[in-house]
This record gives structure tokens, sequence and C-alpha cells, in this order.
């Protein structure tokens, strides 16, 4: 879907939604917070975003939704997320069920999973077991064969929806003997069961996302029939971690807009409290603070960009890109929200203050990105099985294959470059050592110094984006560089290691460090490829330099790279999207017009 279509779709959501701040708007903070501090699931919203057609934007349009690509579900619903986590997360857990009928479901079975949802009806995802967390291949649900089908039987906890869905799609062993090719799939319909085979569980009392449904199911001998599995027998496994995968970079849309409220919610507090005749915003440290976060939320944006459209785009190299995110953006952002707690200082604790409280449930909502499909330990494990491959490719990466890499990479990182159809069932297990980003970088870096090569020669403003985009190439350099290291630091703890390397926490460390390489190449991509597509006051060469100074002190914590000029000029970025009420993302979406009194920001 073209750029332009994709704004006007979020503009049409968030006037649909009006301004949060707004006690009579659709969705506003006063009714969030007060669903937050009951732990109660938020029927009223889901329905009211149903009613627009917000679920439909995230199903297949050739079986009935209305869904082109991923990349447009995601920036809507991260829309809903910059209001309330917990409903995002409700209606994201719908198509997350739907999922591995979009990767191998028949066409009968995806209409029909479709048209029920367009009734109202709902699906979750029933993957994990109380004991097994995320060792899939030890899962206890059995499928036993009967006359025309299956009966289900055993427990699925924690599963997202699991009370309010109609259908779950269940994964359950069907072979003798647990293995990688002993699960396979099938679509139980709740409601069609016979009495006394499905009993829900209790809502759990949460810590963050409070009103989300996090439960379960007891089956004992649930029917379901042949035609509810998915895919064929045994396929279950291969089909549970290709939706993982999806899933993990749907997910990092909580991230983003977890971090956009609470910087919102800073900046309007910074840019109206006065403290000593100036306002704190003009005090070098907390302009500092703030840049920072928005540096490290635009880092997060470049990452998932490229992540959302290698789903399309680059499917094969999925379980690496998936994973880099699902890794490092929960990670930084969890941080980030940190600083912005000092910025907000005693203010976060005012729980009922109409524009603090929200940052307080952000710090805690943001937490879920860390925890749900796939962990930190689950994600690094996957990175590090595959990091010789990638260091090799990026070392030795042989004929043509830097410049295919680059080919994608303008449309990875292109904002106004059409994708190809999305088709999950291309996503594959193991890149073979491939990941653009990474590859793409030296092409990325040289169009930086093209960027600032054409610069040159002019005086004033002009001179000094040719500096600062020097700068960020150099780096730039320098941090892609660290590829060719860390290959040689993986051989040389394999050998030393031996058998025990596959689950060193030194392997963990090196997959960290990986991490960081992407982000700095997905930082400079964006910045190159999506250049014309954006609005002032991006891109900005500042920023891009600030955003490689932050994944640079991750290794060298206390180096700081930029100036106070540089500071001020990302400052002046980050005011102008505030104060024209647009999404702090490179996509620049329009925002509902605030239409209550931020003097609250002052108090």
């Amino acid at each position: 879907m073209p750029k332009s279509d994709v704004t006007e779709l979020a503009a049409s959501l968030e006037e649909y939604l009006g301004d949060p701040h707004d006690a009579a708007g659709r969705m506003p903070f006063a009714q969030i917070l007060d669903h937050d501090v009951r732990g109660e699931y938020p029927y009223q919203f889901v329905a009211l975003l149903r009613r627009w057609g917000l679920h439909l934007r995230c199903l297949p349009a050739s079986d009935g939704g209305l869904a082109g690509n991923v990349e447009t579900g995601m920036s809507l619903m991260r829309l809903v997320a910059r209001r309330d986590p917990s409903t995002a997360v409700g209606l994201a857990l719908n198509s997350l069920g739907f999922m591995p009928a979009w990767i191998l479901g028949t066409p009968e079975q995806k209409g029909a999973l479709i048209e029920d949802m367009k009734r109202g009806s709902s699906v979750s995802w029933g993957l994990s077991e109380r004991v097994h967390g995320s060792d899939l291949v030890a899962n206890e649900v059995l499928a036993e064969r009967t006359e025309g089908g299956w009966l289900l039987t055993g427990e699925k906890w924690p599963i997202g929806n699991a009370t309010v869905a109609d259908k779950m799609v269940v994964f359950a062993r069907t072979g003798k003997r647990p293995g990688p090719a002993a699960y396979s799939l099938f679509v139980l319909d709740k409601w069609r069961a016979e009495p006394g085979t499905v009993a829900d569980l209790p809502f759990e009392d949460l810590y963050g996302t409070r009103a989300l449904d996090l439960s379960g199911v007891r089956l004992d001998g649930a029917f379901v029939p042949d035609a509810a599995m998915i895919g064929r027998e045994g396929q279950g496994l291969e089909i549970a971690l290709k939706t993982s995968q999806t899933a993990r970079v749907v997910l990092m849309h909580l991230a983003l807009s977890a971090v956009d409220t609470s910087l919102r919610l800073a900046l309007d507090f910074a840019e109206r409290r006065v403290l000593f005749g100036d306002r704190i915003s003009d005090v070098p440290y907390t302009r500092r603070q703030l840049t920072e976060a928005f540096a490290d939320l635009m880092i997060a944006d470049a990452m998932v960009l490229g992540a959302a459209r290698a789903l399309q785009a680059a499917p094969e190299q999925i379980s690496v890109w998936s994973s880099v995110v699902k890794y490092q953006v929960p990670t930084l952002l969890q941080k980030t929200m940190s600083q912005l707690t000092v910025v907000l200082g005693a203010r976060t604790f005012l729980r009922d203050h109409p524009h603090y409280g929200m940052h307080q449930k952000m710090v805690r909502d943001i937490l879920i990105t860390d925890i749900a499909d796939g962990n930190t330990v689950v994600n690094l494990r996957n990175l590090g099985h595959q990091l010789a491959g990638l260091l090799d490719k990026a070392a030795e990466p042989g004929e043509g294959v830097r410049e295919a890499a680059a080919e994608r990479a303008a449309v990875l990182y292109g904002l106004d470059r059409e994708l190809p159809v999305y088709e999950p069932v291309k996503q594959e297990l193991f890149s073979r050592g491939l990941d653009d980003a990474v590859l793409a970088a030296p092409d990325g870096i040289a169009r930086l110094r093209a960027l600032a090569d054409r610069a040159d020669g002019t005086e004033g403003a002009a001179g000094t984006e040719a500096e600062r985009l020097r700068a960020a190439a150099d780096l730039a350099e320098e941090l892609t560089g660290r590829a060719g290291p860390l290959r040689e630091r993986a051989a040389a703890l394999k050998a030393g290691l031996g058998k025990d390397y596959a689950q060193s926490p030194e392997l963990f460390e090196l997959a960290k460090e990986y991490c960081l390489v992407h982000a700095a190449a997905a930082c400079v991509l964006t910045h190159v490829h999506s250049a014309d597509a954006m609005e002032a006051p991006l891109p900005s060469a500042s920023l891009l330099l600030l955003q490689l100074e932050r994944i640079r002190r991750q290794l060298f914590p206390h180096e700081q790279v930029t100036s106070q000029a540089v500071v001020d000029e990302v400052m002046e970025v980050l005011r102008g999207l505030h104060q024209d009420n647009r999404l702090f993302s490179y996509w620049q979406f329009p925002l509902a017009k605030r239409l209550t009194d931020e003097s609250a920001a002052r108090r």
C-alpha cells in the first residue's frame, strides 16, 4: 500500500478515536486507566475498533479481509497502542490466532475464520503450557484419533484471549512420542464442543497490560473434526515457529507506542514547567535526556521498519530479523522509559493526574514486549545458533551477494517502495547466513557519504549538514565494521569451549553485539532510502548522528560523540514533530487534534 494511503488510513483512525486526553473521546486516557486499575477487559474499546474495521486491516484481502500487507495493520495498531496497549494486544491476538491458517490453512479454513470474525467472533493462539514454557517439543496436550476427527485433552496456559475468544488454534501432540514431527494444529470451536469437554481458566491478575485477558483452557476429550487440522499431521511445530516469527515483529508496535506516549507526556511537562526562571527543557542535561530518548525511539523505529517489511520482502531471512528486533527493541526502550522517568521525576507517582498516570501504566505495559512470544533467552539462543553463518557471510559474502542485498535494502527501508504480496509460507526457520541490513551497510554508508558530498560546497546550515553526515558515516563504519572482530571472537570461543559453545553465556553476549551492528545498519539504510518519503523536520543528519552515538554508547557507555549543538538540532526536530502533532516515527502520521487544556502538564 502506498505511503500516502497508509497515512490517510492512520489519519482516519486518529480522527475516529479522538484526543486521548479528552474525556469525551472514544478512547480517553481516564477510562483506560480505570480499566487498568480494575483489571477489566476493554470490551467497549475492542468493539468500537471492530466497527471501524481495524481487525479486517490485519486479515488477508484474498480471503475476505482488507490487508494488503502486514505493515499497514501494524501501523494502525500502533495508534491504538499509544492509547492502550491492553486493547491493542487484545486485537492483535485475534490476528495472531489467525496466523497459522494464513500460513498453511486451506482457503476454506481461512475464509470461514474471517467470516466468523466479521460477525464478531475472535480466535486465540493456544500454544503455551504451564510446565513447559518455551520448550514446545515437551508440550503435553494430546490429540487422539477418533471417528471423523480428534479428541483434545490437556491444559493450555497462559494464553491471551483464551476466555473471550470463541475459537482457539491448539498446538497438540499427535505423534506417539514427543519430537519435532509429533505436533499438529487444530481449530477448536469452543461453542461446538460437547458440554464438559472445555473449561475456561480464571483471568490472571497482571502487573502490566492489566486489562488483558490472560487465562487458559482445560480440555477433556474435546472433539475437533478432521477438517479442523491446519496443514498436515506433524507440521504443527513448523507452523508454530513461523507464527512466532511474525508475532515477534508485530508485537514491537507496543514498545514503540509506549515510548511515544511517555515521551510526549514528558515533553509536555518539560516544555511548560518553569523552574528557577527557565523551562526545564532548556536545561542542558534535561534536553539531552529528552533527545536521547527520542533517538532511542527512532533507532527502534528504523529496526522495526526493516523487520516488518522483511516479512514480505525477505521472508527467508525473518528468523534473524524477528529475533534481532525482539531482543534489541524491548531491551533498548525499557531503558528509555527509565530515562523519561528521570525527566518526569515525582510526577511519575501521580496515578490520578490527567497526564502522568499514563506514563506509569506504559512503564509496566512495555514489559510484555520482552516476554511474549519468545523472551530474551529464546531470541539470543536463536541468533547464537545462526551467528557463525551470519558473520561468515558478512566477511566473505561471495559474488553479487552484497549487490543483491543492497537492492533489497532499498525496498526494506524505503517507506514509499511497494512491497510484494505477503506469503508467510515462504518464511524460513534459518536464514542461511543472510541479513540484508548488515550486508547492505557498506552501500548505505557510501550513499551517506554521497549525500555529504552533495551538501558540501554550500554555506550555513547545508555545510553543517555535510559535517554531520560525514561524522555519521564514520561512526556507522566503525559500528558495522565490528562484524569482522566478532567473527574472530566467535571462532576463538567455539574452539575453546567445544560442545559447550552453543549454550555459553559468552555466545549470548556476541549475539547481543551483533544486534547493535544490525541496528546501526538499519538507521543508516532508513536515512538514505526513505529520505525522499519524509517531510520536514525529517530526515535529520543530527538525529542520525545521535542515533549512532546511542548505539555506540552501549559498547562504550561514557564516550560521547555529539556536541551540544547536535543535541539542540535534534531538539528542534523533536519539537517540530510535537508541535505539528505527529507520531514520533519515520511515518510521521498526523495525530488527533488536541482539544484539551494542556496546562495540566505544568503541575
